[in-house]
């Protein structure tokens, strides 16, 4: 056989005479294969990506946000750049002050969020006990261990203050993690955004925020103004000394004046101090007004609003990340997989591995039995070829196998690898179609494990091969008639040893070479080789064996296990056989 054409389903498929060492360029056929081979695990695992993502959408509390803007006037000089230097700088301090504790710890207050479920978790995560069980300091330890110690320290402070300082503690930081401020822009307006579970908290806790951060900032400003009031009050109280003594030395240097540059210089000093004094003083005044009135850098310029609808969960992105990671993820499994799946599912898996000259796909008939046999069973001997063929696909197989025969009579084994694989039908169906042919062919059943041919055609024949195998002159009854070019001989009875292995010691009644003078083709069914020896007997008795595989159930190993094998003790491989290969495989 030096063909190196494998012949699918419908149409063949031109193969190189010898395997190359290298690996084949992935082509858009092979990319479409897979994707037809593998669509439902990808189709699966964005499924229930979708359905997780749908589950949280439908069942995460939704979150509102809303915004207050604000406008912040720096207090800033000098030139241009210095001012754009200073005012960025002043705007950056005043961001991480609205950020403050003090801020954020003034909202919590001003709205009790220190008694709010959604603040304030009540029961620690699961997580939060983790990492204290890692670190050691769990509650329920340091509790214990107080109460062990007995009088302390810590003793000191109630118990019912330190866990309400927790509580607080822990919606100060929830707070913060629900709270953004930005700067828009180049700009010198500020954004304070809240987030919460309903629209109006998300609103009054925007605003508090903002009004938070404006009392920390007047706060502020008066606090350095009272620290400078003070500094500026010891001042005064200096300079108004200062300038006692020196109204006092120039009265009394007036009173007796002896040297006209000494009052000039004394006058002089008395009125420096004088001028000093009053700058002061009046610096002092306009410091207690800031005090009494202060006023503060930043403006509400936008209140919040009734956010209209949620913020979060974002429920379109969501469900479009589900999609693309559930596809990605769909891919990387399906690659797993078609990368690790042993079975068999394209012709070029066997050809190459086995070097076989042809392999092919026969797709999964559509009749209720499946059988060419029950169609035998009720012929009657015509030769019409109305109901073939029966396997979609066996036509060509059978083309194949009359191209054998062409220069020589040919006895041709049909053997699966497993149990199972439509073996039995495919050699019912090559016999079939070779006597619609013309051929004379003979049909044998040595099948000792399952004889389902004998059991479809001739359920009540009384010999059968293991009779003919002890007398030749027996083939005349025992070979069944089917149609005028087509007959059929079937098992018999099995008492001990299985008919294959009896032929194969060549000391029967019966041979090969006899029957091929009255047949043009002679098919014999063998038993699965997984299921039985039968088939490393009889295989080197016959011109070629058919190997027999079943789509996506056939191990690779396993089938180039059975084809070196049946090499190994003298059988010719003809080729392999793929069955029940779904239509869109097959087409």
């Amino acid at each position: 056989m030096t063909s190196s054409t494998i012949f699918s389903g419908v149409s063949p498929i031109s193969l190189p005479a010898a395997a190359t060492g290298g690996n084949s360029p992935l082509t858009l056929r092979d990319m479409l294969f897979f994707i037809r081979m593998r669509w439902l695990w990808i189709a699966a695992t964005t499924f229930a990506f979708l359905v997780l993502a749908g589950s949280y959408v439908l069942t995460a509390e939704p979150t509102f946000v809303a915004n207050t803007q604000l406008v912040i006037v720096p207090q800033v000089s000098g030139s241009e750049a210095q001012r754009a230097f200073a005012e960025d700088a002043f705007i950056e301090g005043q961001l991480e002050i609205a950020k403050s504790s003090d801020v954020v710890g003034g909202t919590v207050t001003a709205l009790g969020l220190d008694t709010d479920p959604d603040f304030v978790d009540q029961t620690p995560s699961l997580q939060d006990r983790a990492k204290s069980w890692l670190m050691g300091a769990s509650s329920e330890p340091d509790t214990a261990s107080q109460e062990a110690a007995g009088a302390g320290p810590r003793d000191t402070q109630p118990q019912q203050q330190i866990e309400d300082g927790r509580i607080r503690d822990r919606a100060i930081a929830t707070l913060l993690n629900m709270m953004g401020v930005r700067r828009i822009g180049s700009s010198t307006i500020i954004e304070i955004s809240a987030a919460a579970s309903t629209p109006q908290k998300a609103v009054d806790i925007a605003d508090t925020l903002a009004r938070q951060y404006i009392q920390k900032n007047i706060a502020m400003k008066a606090n350095a103004s009272r620290q400078y009031s003070e500094w500026l009050t010891r001042f005064v109280s200096e300079q108004q000394r200062g300038l006692a003594e020196a109204a006092s030395a120039l009265a009394s240097f007036t009173s007796n004046p002896r040297d006209q540059f000494k009052l000039a210089e004394l006058q002089s000093a008395t009125d420096a101090r004088r001028t000093l004094y009053e700058n002061t003083l009046n610096q002092l005044t306009e410091a207690k007004q800031r005090i009494t009135y202060p006023v503060s850098d930043a403006t509400i310029v936008s209140r919040a609003t009734l956010p209209l609808s949620k913020a979060r969960p974002r429920s379109t992105l969501i469900i479009a990340f589900a999609a693309a990671v559930g596809l990605g993820v769909g891919f990387a499994l399906a690659l797993i997989r078609h990368a690790g799946d042993r079975r068999i599912v394209r012709p070029n898996q066997i050809a190459d591995a086995g070097g076989l000259p042809f392999v092919t796909l026969l797709a999964t008939s559509r009749t209720s039995n499946g059988h060419s046999a029950r169609f035998l069973a009720a012929g009657t001997g015509s030769s019409t070829a109305a109901a073939y063929p029966v396997i979609p696909g066996m036509a060509e197989l059978s083309a194949t196998v009359v191209g054998l025969r062409r220069k020589r009579r040919v006895v041709i084994g049909i053997v699966a690898v497993n149990p199972g694989s439509g073996a039995s039908t495919i050699a019912c169906e090559l016999a079939v179609l070779s006597s619609i042919s013309g051929a004379q062919t003979l049909l044998i059943d040595a099948a000792a494990q399952k004889s389902s041919l004998s059991k479809s055609i001739a359920p009540h024949s009384s010999t059968g091969l293991v009779d003919v195998l002890d007398n030749g002159e027996l083939i005349r009854t025992a070979a069944l008639p089917l149609t005028p070019t087509l007959k059929f001989l079937p098992l018999g009875k099995v008492v001990a040893v299985s008919p294959a292995i009896r032929l194969s010691s060549r000391r029967t009644q019966l041979s090969f070479a006899e029957l091929k003078k009255e047949f043009d083709a002679i098919f014999v069914d063998i038993s699965a080789f997984s299921a039985s020896p039968d088939a490393n007997a009889i295989a080197p008795e016959l011109d070629g064996v058919l190997v027999v595989t079943s789509h996506g159930h056939t191990s690779i190993d396993d089938t180039m296990h059975v084809i070196e094998t049946l090499r190994n003790v003298g059988a010719e491989i003809l080729g392999a056989i793929i069955n029940h290969a779904p239509k869109r495989i097959e087409s």
